[in-house]
């Protein structure tokens, strides 16, 4: 019999996955907090940081709540993300807003959609995780400044979201191969889309493509990031 669910072991690794992916957000933002140059900033981003603390408290109590180890559930997706994060590594403390704001912001959208095929106070739970209103106005704000000041940066910065954007999806299929249930999850979602849709056993070449489909879905949210910062893709 397949779990229910709300003791699906997909759930317990989108809810790992989330949680290590927060808790690098926060460490992140605390960095770009100590390098912003003005009080007000670093005031702003340490808020922004402490957010994101609380929303990974949150899932690591879901996590206890559904009787499951947070760092063992975590564990799968250190490598991915770690690796994630060195192939993308900011050269400026603009680019590392850029990267929270796109880079999360993809990856946000990749979640919440997961989320959508889980059980309902896992995915109420995930979009209240994921809300980004408050670190996106502010993020857009102090990019748009920055470009208003050097409009040279613009250019230079949209290549950036560009690559972001790439490696995003490359992330993605990383962390399907890494715990594949969790992207069989996907692939079982879209099945009644995709004609031929079918989840298999392991990361096969099926749960890949739900994975690819996904974030080409995701475009349009992430040109309104662009547009919020001043840039273009």
């Amino acid at each position: 019999m397949n779990p229910g669910p709300s003791d699906n072991p997909a759930v317990t690794d989108l809810l790992g996955l989330l949680a290590y992916a927060e808790l690098g957000s926060f460490f992140r933002l605390a960095d770009d907090a100590a390098l912003a140059p003005t009080l007000r900033d670093k005031g702003r981003l340490a808020s922004l940081a402490a957010e994101e603390e609380s929303r990974y408290e949150r899932l690591r109590e879901r996590l206890l709540e559904r009787g499951t180890d947070p760092e063992e559930a975590m564990a799968p997706f250190v490598a991915p993300l770690d690796a994630w994060h060195a192939r993308t590594e900011p050269q400026s403390w603009v680019e590392s807003l850029v990267k929270t704001y796109v880079g999360d912001g993809i990856a946000g959208d990749f979640y919440r959609k997961v989320a959508e095929l889980a059980d309902a106070g896992t995915s109420e739970l995930v979009e209240a995780v994921l809300v980004e209103e408050g670190r996106g106005a502010l993020i857009s704000e102090v990019v748009r400044a920055a470009v208003e000041e050097d409009p040279a940066l613009a250019g230079r910065l949209s290549l950036w979201a560009r690559r972001l954007v790439g490696e995003a999806l490359s992330q993605a299929q990383q962390v399907a191969m890494a715990r594949p249930r969790l992207a069989a999850l996907l692939a079982e979602g879209r099945a009644d889309d995709d004609a031929g849709g079918s989840a298999e056993d392991g990361a096969g070449i099926g749960d890949l493509a739900s994975v690819t489909r996904l974030f080409g879905s995701i475009a349009d949210r992430h040109a309104e990031r662009l547009e919020a910062m001043g840039l273009s893709d």
